[in-house]
C-alpha cells in the first residue's frame, strides 16, 4: 500500500472547478493508474494554510497529471503505507482523522421489503453517534470525550453533464482511538468507511500519539 500527497493550488481555475465538483478529482485519480480500474481512497486535507489531496492505493501512482492540473510547485510525494499498517496492534492508541458521509436508511412502513431511503445525519450529535456505533465492529474503541466533528459541508454536483444531481454531506472527525481488533482496523484503513468513496469520502488516517 502507498499513501501519496499532492499540494493543490486553489488559485488555479481547474482546482476551483474540482473543489465544486469532486467528480473532477475522481477522474484525475483514476488517470494516475494504468491497468485494472479499482476503487482508490482519497480525500482533501487542510494543513495550516495549504490544501492537499491525499491518495491511498495498492500501486504507486503517476501523479504528474494531477500535479500539472491542480498542483503547486511543491513536488508530489508517495511513501509506503505498509510499515504503518504493521504497527497497528491490539491496544495501541492513535490520533485519527476521518472524512466520511454519515447516513441513515429509513424504510417505508408500507413497503418494508424495499430498500430504505438514505438520508444524511445533519446534526453534530447524530454524526458523532454514527461513528460511535461503528467503532466496535470496525476494530476500535472511541471515548465520546476524545473525538469531535471539525468540519461539515455539503457537496452538491452532477456526475456527468446534465446528469443526475448528487448531494453528499462531508463530515471530518478528529480525535483519539484505541485499537481493539487490529485485523478489522487495518481493513478500515485500507477500505474506508461509509458512502461516497469515489468522491473523497471514507479515508481514515492515523498517527502515533506523542
Amino acid at each position: 500500500m502507498y499513501l501519496s500527497r499532492v499540494a493543490l493550488d486553489i488559485k488555479k481555475r481547474s482546482t476551483m472547478v474540482a473543489l465544486a465538483n469532486p467528480q473532477q478529482f475522481h477522474g484525475a485519480v483514476e488517470q494516475a493508474f494504468a491497468g485494472e480500474r479499482r476503487r482508490r481512497l482519497w480525500r482533501l486535507d487542510s494543513l495550516g494554510d495549504k490544501l492537499y489531496l491525499l491518495l491511498l492505493s495498492q500501486d504507486v501512482p503517476n501523479l504528474q497529471h494531477i500535479a500539472e492540473q491542480f498542483g503547486t510547485e511543491e513536488a508530489p510525494a508517495t511513501k509506503e503505507y505498509t510499515p504503518l499498517l504493521e504497527r497497528i496492534t491490539d491496544g495501541t492508541v492513535w490520533r485519527f482523522r476521518l472524512t466520511a458521509n454519515p447516513t441513515k436508511s429509513v424504510s417505508n412502513p408500507t413497503q418494508p421489503q424495499k430498500r430504505g431511503k438514505v438520508y444524511a445525519h445533519i446534526t453534530t450529535e447524530f454524526q458523532e453517534k454514527w461513528l460511535l456505533e461503528r467503532a466496535e465492529k470496525n476494530g476500535f474503541h472511541l471515548n465520546p470525550d476524545n473525538f469531535t466533528v471539525v468540519q461539515c459541508q455539503w457537496r452538491r454536483f452532477q456526475k456527468e453533464h446534465k446528469g443526475r444531481p448528487i448531494s453528499l454531506l462531508s463530515v471530518t472527525y478528529e480525535g483519539i482511538l484505541e485499537v481493539t481488533d487490529a485485523e478489522k482496523f487495518r481493513q478500515v484503513l485500507i477500505e474506508g468507511m461509509g458512502r461516497g468513496k469515489a468522491y473523497g469520502l471514507g479515508l481514515m488516517t492515523v498517527m502515533g500519539v506523542r
